[in-house]
């Protein structure tokens, strides 16, 4: 354990090591507290917070092939392999081989999986009461950091 001296010698020698200049985290924090909001409204239906965001993909496009949807909602192949699968157990989707190609899966919501919509329609209404920004720093916000996932493609 250092001393108070060097404790302040490191500020000095590693600013480029101080919690307080990261990027990276603020938007670890903040991207975790945002699933905190998420996380007891989509409870009650069973959801994750990762899984509802695979559902707004999926409400919006339809038929999606499983390497779209990871590049779409930034989610590798180990993470969303078993994802998908846990939700076609729940039969919210199904997954399907493409003829042609046996490489490709193609992911379709079910009937039940598309009444999941209904229930989850006021769901952003209410996570946004949370979050107390302004609506036009929301939007600047939400435009930056879509800035930011362009970057890093």
């Amino acid at each position: 354990m250092g001393t108070k001296k060097d404790l302040e010698q490191g500020r000095k020698d590693y600013p480029q090591l101080l919690l307080e200049g990261q990027l990276c985290f603020p938007l670890y924090a903040a991207a975790r507290k945002v699933v905190c909001v998420y996380t007891p409204l989509l409870k009650p239906l069973g959801l994750t917070y990762t899984q509802y965001i695979v559902f707004l993909a999926l409400w919006e496009n339809g038929k999606v092939k499983v390497g779209e949807l990871g590049k779409s909602l930034y989610l590798d192949c180990g993470t969303l392999t078993p994802l998908l699968k846990k939700m076609e157990e729940n039969g919210w989707i199904t997954r399907c081989r493409c003829k042609q190609d046996e490489r490709v899966v193609y992911v379709t919501l079910t009937e039940k999986g598309w009444e999941l919509r209904e229930k989850v329609k006021d769901l952003p209404e209410q996570a946004g009461k949370c979050v107390a920004l302004p609506e036009e720093d929301s939007y600047q916000l939400y435009m930056l950091l879509h800035k930011l996932l362009d970057a890093m493609e």
